[in-house]
C-alpha cells in the first residue's frame, strides 16, 4: 500500500501524514528533509545557491537514515530548500532514493506514505491513494509564524507571508515536477478544518476505496 501526499507548506499535510502513517501501519517519509538536508550542508559549506554542480554533489551524499532534524527547520533552511528544489539534478538525485523508500517498507510496516510537492505526479504516479491538502494562503503563512514565534520573538508575520507566497510561486511555476493536484487526487482544504477533522476525512476516504 502506497499513499501519496502532497500539497504547499502549512497546509497540514505533513501532520495528518503522519497520522495516517500511524493509524494505517505505513512507514512514513517527509520528502522535504532531503532538500532541507542539501540546504543545509550547503548553507554550511558557504556553496553559492545558484551552484548546481555543487548542490547536485551535496544531494547525492544526502542520506535518509542520517539527517540532522535539529537543524533543517530554519528559515534560511526553508527558503534555500526551496529554490534549490527548482535544479534539476538536485531532484533527481534524490528521486531514485525517495521511490526505494515507497518501494522497500519497514519488514514490520504494511507500506509507506510520502508527503511533499511531487509525489503523485513524479514519484509515486502508481500510488494506491493520492491526497492533495490545501488551505488559503494567509491561513498557512499564520500557522507558519507561530511556529517560528517558538524559537524567534521577533519574526513578523507579513514577512513570513511574503516568503511563502514566493515559495508557492516556485512551487507551482518550476518546469521540473511543479506542484499540481493529479486527477484522480482526494483534495481536502484544511484552511477552517481541525488537524482531526482533515485526517479524518483521509482515513475514510482511503477506507472506503481499499475494501
Amino acid at each position: 500500500m502506497i499513499v501519496a501526499i502532497d500539497g504547499p507548506a502549512g497546509s497540514g499535510k505533513g501532520t495528518i501524514s503522519k497520522k495516517l502513517a500511524e493509524y494505517f501501519n505505513l512507514s512514513y517519509l517527509d520528502t522535504g528533509i532531503l532538500y532541507r538536508a542539501v540546504a543545509l550542508q550547503m548553507l554550511t559549506e558557504g556553496i553559492n545557491e545558484k551552484d548546481c554542480r555543487s548542490a547536485k554533489k551535496v544531494a547525492r551524499q544526502v542520506s535518509i537514515t542520517s539527517i540532522d532534524h535539529s537543524g533543517i527547520r530554519t528559515r534560511a533552511v526553508s527558503d534555500l530548500a526551496s529554490k534549490i528544489a527548482t535544479i534539476s539534478s538536485v531532484r533527481k538525485e534524490l528521486l531514485t532514493r525517495q521511490r526505494r523508500f515507497a518501494q522497500n517498507p519497514d519488514p514490520d510496516k504494511d507500506g509507506a506514505i510520502l508527503d511533499g510537492r511531487d509525489i503523485g505526479t513524479v514519484v509515486c504516479p502508481n500510488a494506491d491513494f493520492k491526497l492533495f491538502i490545501m488551505a488559503e494562503l494567509e491561513i498557512r503563512a499564520k500557522r507558519r509564524w507561530k511556529e517560528l514565534l517558538q524559537s524567534d520573538p521577533t519574526v513578523i508575520y507579513s514577512e513570513v507571508l511574503e516568503e511563502m507566497r514566493s515559495r508557492d510561486e516556485r512551487d507551482t511555476n518550476r518546469k521540473d515536477a511543479p506542484l499540481v493536484v493529479t486527477s484522480d487526487a482526494m483534495v481536502i482544504d484544511t484552511s477552517n478544518k481541525s488537524i482531526d477533522v482533515s485526517f479524518n476525512e483521509a482515513k475514510n476516504w482511503i477506507l472506503s476505496r481499499r475494501f
